[in-house]
């Protein structure tokens, strides 16, 4: 928006109103209606779906639409049944992927609703709250501390106002913002009489009005390069390094069996299309929609224990958590400050400093926060004065100046840190009036500000200098200041804290404490915890340290205390680089940047807008009590996805091997598509269910993560075992029942269907799979699916079409056999597979002794002798830490 060639924010407040459309007093709803809100390209992955676009990705998959466009040739060259039959599953499958997929967005959204950040905006004469994308051009935007700008606006008026723009231009510290039209020329980062989309205002208060939505703000044309460079979450990486590892090793033996068929003077067209259907079939399709499910079965449950979830993936990094960090008030302790004396530099009550402090509390015009709310709940503010100016909060000087007149004065009163404040003062206030040098009494202070830290009282100083003539300040003005007193806060530790930590700390999940506070608060709270002998660090032991040296102590320490925002950002990303899975729990202004960075965000539905935001999760309640159900069922939710995972691509991969050898003997294609097809579509149905399947206790007892070697390893060992038994299939129907191509191909299509069922059983859980109770809903699917997959070659008007014969009872009873004693033979292979796993682990220095047990989990598997694994347990201990499924 521009006149006469000029930007908005070089424009005078009228002109800019001129140009929208609109007034100080904003629009009417009428006028609102008519304005079409600009997409907002960072909307996020929750955001309103179309529905075509998501049905429409579920065929898009490269391998898939080169099946549809053989099936189409096919078609052509005059095999209609095959083309029809292959293009329904295709569609099937890809319907039911898609159902999935949409009810878990579905769910999501409405979670989302309970914890809707809003924007108020003034219209038809009130003051009204919506969804910041529902805000367009020309809305009147009113803003307070703690608010998100939804939009780029041009500020209207203003009341100390200092905003955060750091999303934006990378500045560390707010910005003053005022209604005075900025030069024409202004960096992005000095428009002073702007507020940019993304930002959020720290102190203060201010009135705008919108001028640029959507797409269209400096944001949005930020929102591509920011997306590109964002860090990827744990469970992200993962899954992409997952993707990759199944497209190498489907692709590869896609192209060995093509050129094995091909060779064997097979018609190309059939040879082409097995290959094809192949690689659909050994491709776990239904993964994403799984995941889906999964996550929004999560956060279903999740919601029932008063966690919502802002983002989805973030359920499996809380269950790879196993550091939390967390502030200390509301979370540690009970949030309900209380002051408890006003003191004078000789220690004794003083109505002087309660008086200021009410004056400093009352006046002050930035974020409500509770230590004012304490005081003026304690201390009434004397009448008869009045605020002329402001110096705001930030949390880098952590105090605050208030410029007040009243009866016969003119003063700045400033309150804030006991450290921050003692540094601009110059003197102390004497017992009976006037003033003392700073250095006379400075020791008496410390020791006495110290003997109430190591009571867990939190202390504030006072102090005030009089400015006589002055209307306005700044933090210039800060200095000389004449100390008057302490105020004292109480915040006790909440009941039952000390055995909520301990359920974390058996979950895996180690607590460290970031706070502004003082390290004798710090250390009182953290010893009232259960840790008799605390490790805390200060703030300006972080400043001094390099990364390598913080990433070092940071292993070790159970609080850091007397943090600046960028501190605890920095503590962290040392604790992140150090190899573990960070949870963040905050609620304040200060914590934005924290909830970003961190693996897990977690803030709670009393936070301000910009926390809540900023966090991947939202607690309807702040108790830690609550954060320990939400680390049980991300746990949860990420063993149910990755039962799919493992059971998926080793049937897949035994399946791939088994055709590529079946290929090289067999003078007819060992499955047609439409049967490879058919088998994978069959086979996924139950693992639908597993969304919802009950969790052995002990999966939850240890960080989750993704290992991408345990799962190629699963892959091989049971892959091949799956190979071995399809092998033996084919020995029995060649040799046995001397079958014909339609008899073969009818005996491995149910035997094969039947023993992915079967297995499925076993490899779901770590414990023997009759001591592991399986959720109703997996049973009751898994039996259908078998008798569907029994009953298809009975029926006479499916058999021609699905290239099927009906088998002997004497076939069916073989099959079942096998069947048995692939189960059997999974079950004592499962058993040796994970022994190996812990004893790789115990060798590389991943685990101990005492983690290792005689019988696996706690069903009892017994192990294995030693030697039988010792060659896997070196292979496997040559390789980086891991964790992983059951481990």
């Amino acid at each position: 928006m521009a006149d006469a060639g000029r930007p908005y924010w070089s424009q005078e407040v009228e002109e800019v109103l001129g140009s929208v459309r609109s007034s100080p007093a904003g629009l009417t709803d009428a006028e609102a209606v008519t304005r079409t809100p600009a997409p907002d390209p960072r909307a996020g992955p929750h955001r309103a779906r179309d529905a075509s676009r998501e049905l429409l990705r579920q065929f898009a998959q490269p391998v898939v639409l080169v099946l549809l466009v053989a099936t189409a040739l096919s078609l052509v060259l005059g095999d209609r049944v095959d083309a029809v039959i292959i293009a329904a599953i295709v569609l099937l499958s890809g319907l039911l992927g898609f159902s999935q997929e949409h009810r878990a967005a579905v769910t999501v959204a409405r979670l989302l609703d309970q914890v809707r950040v809003l924007v108020e905006v003034r219209r038809s004469g009130r003051v009204v709250s919506v969804p910041p994308p529902a805000v367009v051009s020309g809305d009147v935007v009113v803003l307070r501390a703690g608010d998100i700008v939804p939009c780029d606006c041009r500020l209207l008026a203003a009341e100390a106002l200092q905003v955060d723009q750091s999303a934006l231009t990378g500045e560390s510290s707010p910005r003053h913002k005022h209604p005075d039209p900025a030069p024409v020329d202004a960096p992005l980062g000095d428009r002073h009489s702007v507020l940019l989309q993304g930002s959020h205002v720290v102190s203060g208060r201010g009135e705008a009005v919108a001028v640029v939505t959507g797409g269209r703000t400096e944001l949005g044309r930020m929102s591509r390069s920011l997306t590109e460079h964002a860090t990827p979450t744990g469970f992200e990486q993962g899954s992409t390094r997952l993707g990759l590892l199944l497209a190498r090793v489907t692709s590869g033996l896609t192209v060995v069996i093509l050129v094995v068929n091909v060779a064997l003077g097979r018609p190309p067209v059939d040879a082409v299309l097995f290959s094809l259907a192949l690689a659909v079939g050994v491709t776990p399709q239904m993964l994403p929609a799984i995941i889906a499910v999964s996550l929004s079965t999560g956060a279903r449950r999740m919601a029932r224990a008063k966690v919502i979830v802002r983002r989805l993936d973030a359920i499996e990094d809380l269950g790879s958590m196993d550091v939390l960090c967390t502030d200390k008030t509301g979370t540690l302790t009970t949030g309900v400050l209380t002051l408890t004396a006003t003191l004078g530099p000789d220690g004794r009550h003083s109505d002087l400093v309660a008086g200021r402090s009410a004056l400093n509390a009352a006046l002050q015009t930035g974020f409500a926060n509770p230590l004012d709310d304490a005081v003026l709940a304690a201390v009434p503010a004397p009448g008869g004065w009045h605020a002329l100016d402001e110096v705001p909060f930030d949390f880098e000087r952590r105090r605050l100046s208030v410029l007040v007149d009243g009866p016969g004065s003119r003063l700045l009163v400033t309150k804030g840190a006991w450290t921050n404040v003692l540094g601009v003062c110059g003197s102390v206030r004497a017992p009976g009036g006037g003033s003392l040098p700073l250095a006379d009494a400075r020791d008496d202070l410390e020791r006495q500000v110290r003997q109430l830290g190591e009571q867990g009282l939190r202390v504030l100083a006072v102090a005030e200098r009089p400015m006589p003539g002055r209307t306005a300040v700044t933090v210039d003005d800060e200095r000389d200041l004449t100390l008057l007193g302490l105020l004292v806060f109480a915040d006790p530790p909440k009941d039952g804290l000390a055995g909520t930590l301990a359920d974390l700390r058996a979950l895996g999940v180690r607590l460290c404490m970031l706070t502004g506070d003082n390290r004798l608060v710090a250390a009182r709270v953290a010893r009232s915890t259960g840790t008799p002998d605390p490790v805390v660090l200060a703030g300006t032991e972080v400043e001094a340290m390099d990364d390598h040296e913080l990433r070092e102590r940071a292993a070790s320490a159970d609080a850091f205390a007397e943090l600046t925002p960028s501190q605890k950002e920095r503590v962290i990303e040392a604790i992140r680089a150090g190899g573990s899975v960070v949870g963040y729990l905050g609620d304040g202004i200060n914590d934005a940047g924290s909830l970003h960075l961190a693996d897990v965000g977690i803030s709670v539905d009393t936070a301000v807008d910009v926390a809540k935001s900023a966090a991947a999760m939202v607690l309807l309640e702040k108790d830690l009590g609550v954060v320990v159900s939400g680390v049980r069922l991300g746990r949860q939710t990420f063993t149910n996805t990755l039962k799919y995972v493992y059971t998926t691509v080793s049937a897949n991969f035994g399946n791939t091997a088994s055709m590529a050898a079946a290929s090289a003997f067999l003078p007819f294609l060992p499955l047609l598509p439409r049967q490879i097809l058919l088998l994978n579509f069959l086979s996924d149905l139950p693992s639908v269910t597993l969304a919802g399947d009950r969790v052995d206790a002990e999966a939850v007892q240890r960080p989750r993560r993704w290992d991408l070697r345990q799962v190629r390893d699963f892959m091989v060992v049971f892959g091949l075992l799956s190979t071995a038994f399809d092998l033996l299939t084919f020995a029995l129907l060649l040799h046995v029942f001397d079958a014909d191509a339609t008899l073969f191909r009818t005996g491995w299509f149910v035997g094969s269907t039947l023993t992915e069922l079967a297995v499925l059983f076993v490899l779901r859980t770590r414990r023997p799979a009759w001591r592991s109770h399986p959720g109703t809903p997996l049973v009751l699917t898994s039996v259908l699916v078998a008798a569907i997959t029994v009953a298809l070659p009975f029926v006479p008007a499916l058999r021609p079409a699905l290239g099927l014969e009906r088998p002997s009872l004497g076939l069916v009873l073989a099959l079942a056999a096998v069947t048995g004693g692939y189960v059997v033979a999974a079950e004592v292979v499962k058993r040796w597979f994970f022994r190996a796993e812990r004893l790789a682990a115990v060798s590389a220095g991943t685990a101990t002794a005492r983690d290792t047990p005689r019988r696996l989990g706690s069903g009892g598997c017994t192990t294995w002798p030693a030697s039988t694994s010792t060659w896997w347990v070196r292979r496997r201990a040559s390789g980086p830490p891991r964790r992983g499924w059951g481990g």
